[in-house]
């Protein structure tokens, strides 16, 4: 019998912004919140916007735009050659209101500027995964060139807690993790999560086979969302990943099993279907099921493979997954494809991708 979704509203007022009236977002895949600063990752038009207050209509333009040198401009790395102002399909963003770390993932690297740009086009202070701003070759070398402790392969995700930070490194098919957030270029990991050396690329079914996130708890649990499997791999204690397999599945009910919705013609309220982010809340978690254009909430995070969520955004019903509710436009509770998720205080931000826009809602829970 399929589960009845548990009806207590989850939001009380939800907003939607497209950035620029004369300048629009194009299929935004990174959104990130830090105090009342939005930053928007405009991945297919290879930009970074900052706005310094969280807009409060459908239109504003933004303050300050990184990977170009004018806000209106959309080329692949500024249409020059890479360099430390450019960017080529930017993804994961994280920040703490006065450092921020980007991952620049078809440039296979991550940015950071150690304090806050001021200026359109600011170059970054920081490379990971590259020795300087001008090479750009998955793995420095190239395709087919294994990796190392300080190569990055379209690094996708990344997060961090203010003083350790982990990469998605989702071309290599692995988590990285340092100690320390690097101040210099081409630092080397000091862990790696999903590979027995930093050398090994192969990879096996019970871990992550397309890491494209990677989020940590205030308490310590770390979730890695793994796309190409259909699922989210969970740890109690993130220090345990390095070393243990997921103490739990979400989306497949073993290691072993990679359908779309577990095989199935419909979603469930256990099944996803291109999974690309997930957030922590509270005591719970909630998942970007993306292909089936929704965002799961579960309320305690799940201690046993399989899980049912306790509720969802973006469709009436668990069984439900199509773009939009079934309709050829969007509306304000819909969603298509949603790629991430960030949540500060109770405002939660939603890169709707496939509606080129924001979903900016307030949380009840």
């Amino acid at each position: 019998m399929e589960k009845k979704i548990y009806r207590k509203e989850l939001v009380s007022e939800t907003r939607i912004f497209k950035g620029a009236k004369d300048n629009p977002f194009l299929a935004p895949r990174g959104v990130f919140l830090a105090g009342n600063r939005l930053f928007v990752a405009d991945t297919a038009q290879n930009r970074l916007f900052i706005w310094h207050q969280l807009p409060r209509g459908e239109f504003q333009q933004p303050d300050l735009v990184l990977g170009q040198l004018e806000k209106a401009a959309t080329g692949r790395n500024a249409n020059g050659r890479v360099s430390a102002s450019s960017l080529f399909y930017p993804s994961g963003i994280w920040s703490d209101g006065q450092r921020l770390i980007v991952a620049d993932a078809w440039n296979h690297r991550v940015l950071l500027w150690r304090e806050m740009p001021v200026k359109d086009g600011q170059p970054a202070d920081v490379v990971i995964g590259q020795p300087d701003f001008e090479h750009n070759e998955p793995n420095v070398k190239g395709i087919g060139h294994p990796p190392s402790a300080q190569t990055l392969n379209w690094p996708y995700g990344i997060w961090s807690d203010g003083t350790r930070l982990w990469i998605a490194d989702t071309g290599n098919r692995r988590v990285l993790y340092y100690e320390r957030l690097p101040q210099q270029h081409f630092a080397p990991a000091d862990g790696v999560i999903g590979k027995t050396s930093f050398e090994e690329r192969d990879y096996d079914h019970q871990d992550a086979i397309w890491p494209y996130a990677v989020k940590v708890s205030p308490k310590g649990a770390l979730a890695i969302t793994d796309t190409q499997y259909y699922r989210v791999l969970l740890w109690h204690d993130w220090n345990k990943a390095f070393s243990q397999k997921a103490d739990a599945i979400i989306g497949q009910a073993s290691f072993e099993g990679n359908g779309q919705n577990q095989f199935g013609w419909f979603p469930r309220a256990n099944t996803l279907n291109w999974c690309y982010d997930t957030c922590f809340y509270k005591d719970g978690l909630w998942v970007a099921d993306t292909g089936n254009s929704r965002i799961l909430w579960f309320e305690n995070l799940p201690r046993q493979h399989n899980a049912e969520a306790d509720n969802l955004l973006g469709q009436p019903d668990f069984q439900r997954g199509s773009e939009n509710q079934d309709t050829i436009r969007s509306t304000e509770g819909s969603l298509y494809w949603p790629f991430q998720v960030c949540i500060d205080k109770r405002t939660m931000v939603i890169a709707d991708t496939g509606n080129h826009r924001v979903v900016v809602q307030h949380l009840t829970i």
